[in-house]
């Protein structure tokens, strides 16, 4: 889970510089594609139902799996969620983060607010992440973070757990949950934080592609994504690039 969790966030990494005004998804895709295989793995959406992409790219109202398309091409001020899994030796590392195209200078008070609040409630839900304590603890600091902002929390499209297989349980709302309450965390039990928060209403609906999802009102919405393991005392955030600081 170490080797594949750092790997998914070096590929992250590694596609950063490329997001620029005038790039299309498709670009970006193609570059954690080739990321992932030149490392010696591979991208777990790659044929993943069907899909045909090895990471999802979301681009302002865009809330998840987002499709890369050569159609679709950024702009100075867009935020855009890169979502990658990497498959390396049998075990999966999911991670994922929204970006501000152009940097902050060039997005609206309103984007970097909501993407930088996002970031805030994910580093608070793996505050509350420890041996001995509740799901609910993960996620209603989430929750509160978000709401206490005024941003709708997205729970039709949930957290989960990973390891051996992309998707298992236990299936996780940020919506949803109290403190004390919820699974049991032991040791060992490994699985994702990724709240979506949408700058309007919490209402979805998924585009004629099958699998593009966006907000209703068309408003902004951001993710971030970590995958990690409980342990005693705390957490062990594996989606994170060896020898950095950075929280994601």
């Amino acid at each position: 889970m170490r080797d594949t969790g750092a790997l998914a966030a070096r590929s992250l990494a590694h596609v950063e510089p490329h997001i620029q005004p005038g790039v299309t998804t498709a670009a970006l895709d193609a570059i954690v594609r080739d990321f992932i295989a030149d490392n010696g793995a591979t991208a777990a959406t790659l044929g993943y139902r069907g899909y045909k992409h090895s990471s999802c790219i979301s681009v302002n109202e865009v809330v998840c799996h987002g499709v890369p398309s050569d159609k679709v091409t950024l702009k100075a001020g867009d935020i855009v969620n890169v979502d990658v899994t990497t498959v390396l030796n049998g075990w999966y590392g999911d991670t994922s983060k929204t970006f501000v195209v152009g940097g902050e200078d060039a997005a609206s008070d309103e984007a970097n607010r909501l993407v930088r609040t996002t970031r805030e409630a994910l580093r608070l839900g793996l505050s509350g992440c420890r041996a001995g304590a509740r799901l609910g603890d993960v996620t209603e600091p989430i929750h509160e973070h978000l709401s206490r902002a005024g941003y709708g929390v997205v729970n039709q499209f949930r957290a989960h757990g990973i390891g051996r297989t992309f998707h298992a349980a236990p299936f996780i709302q940020h919506g949803k949950g109290r403190r004390g309450q919820g699974l049991l965390l032991k040791p060992g039990m490994f699985f994702t934080v990724e709240p979506m928060a949408n700058e309007g209403a919490v209402a979805t609906k998924t585009l004629k592609d099958g699998w593009t999802v966006v907000t209703k009102d068309g408003k902004l919405s951001a993710q971030f994504e970590h995958t990690v393991g409980v342990v005693e005392g705390g957490c062990e955030v594996f989606t994170r690039v060896p020898g950095t600081d950075a929280f994601i």
